[in-house]
């Protein structure tokens, strides 16, 4: 049995890791600034309490990121977790594939916190996955009611089930750290209009798509499909499973 400290267990992503390694029969210990909702209280920015959580655990999941601040905060934390690791624990950190080629803010932040791990004396493991379920619905969803979507329908993605994830960190914590995992990504690389589509399809909406033309280096990347990685195509959820999985109200429009 490993003691793992897990950052971030509380969050969509979180709490599935945190079952799966409490099924292989880890010891879990989970840090929230909220008491109650995990097993240790302490904040990340700060430090206070993570010593104390993480002391005597083998190893750290480092999954809190403040996706609101666009990742402000992440370097910082990400500093503070090192320091708690020492030398001994090895510290596994989510981050997301593409950072290194698509100039988002957000992903500056995320890459800037692995070359932090990289460049420690830290037992490390950093896996890179592709954008989950959640995040495409996340937008779908803002603009279903729409009758007609302006949208940047050229944009490539390889949406991957948080519960894969899960289990693919379960597993890196049972085995030796690794520096840099294989990219993680879902079984399909789709275009957000084929994404679109099959939202569309099983909810009712937006009736109608148009291609929002996006100038830019990140646009770029993202219709190049720098996000993807069809060759660690290891999820096995796919994005029509999700979607009929998650069934809510379908908006039908008149007309």
């Amino acid at each position: 049995m490993t003691t793992v400290l897990v950052t971030g267990g509380t969050g969509a992503l979180g709490r599935h890791v945190v079952d799966r390694l409490r099924v292989r029969g880890h010891e879990v210990r989970v840090l929230s600034r909220h008491a109650g909702a995990g097993t240790h209280v302490g904040e990340l920015r700060s430090g206070a309490g993570l010593l104390e959580a993480a002391e005597g655990a083998s190893v750290i999941v480092h999954l809190a990121s403040d996706f609101r601040a666009r990742g402000r905060p992440d370097p910082m934390q990400t500093r503070q977790v090192l320091a708690a690791a020492g030398q001994g624990a090895h510290v596994i950190y989510l981050s997301i594939v593409g950072v290194d080629r698509i100039p988002l803010t957000y992903y500056r932040r995320k890459l800037e916190c692995e070359k932090l791990i990289d460049g420690s004396v830290v037992p490390h493991t950093v896996l890179r996955a592709t954008q989950f379920h959640d995040l495409i619905a996340w937008g779908l969803r803002s603009v279903e009611r729409w009758p007609i979507a302006p949208l940047p329908l050229d944009f490539r993605f390889q949406p991957v089930a948080v519960e894969d994830v899960a289990t693919r960190i379960a597993d890196l914590v049972a085995g030796p750290p690794l520096g840099r995992a294989d990219d993680f990504g879902g079984p399909q690389v789709l275009t957000l209009a084929e994404l679109a589509r099959i939202w569309r399809e099983a909810r009712g909406g937006p009736r109608r798509t148009v291609r929002l033309r996006v100038p830019g280096a990140v646009a770029r990347g993202f219709r190049a499909g720098e996000n993807t990685c069809p060759d660690h195509a290891d999820g096995t959820h796919t994005w029509a499973e999700y979607v009929a999985a998650n069934p809510e109200p379908v908006y039908r429009l008149r007309g």
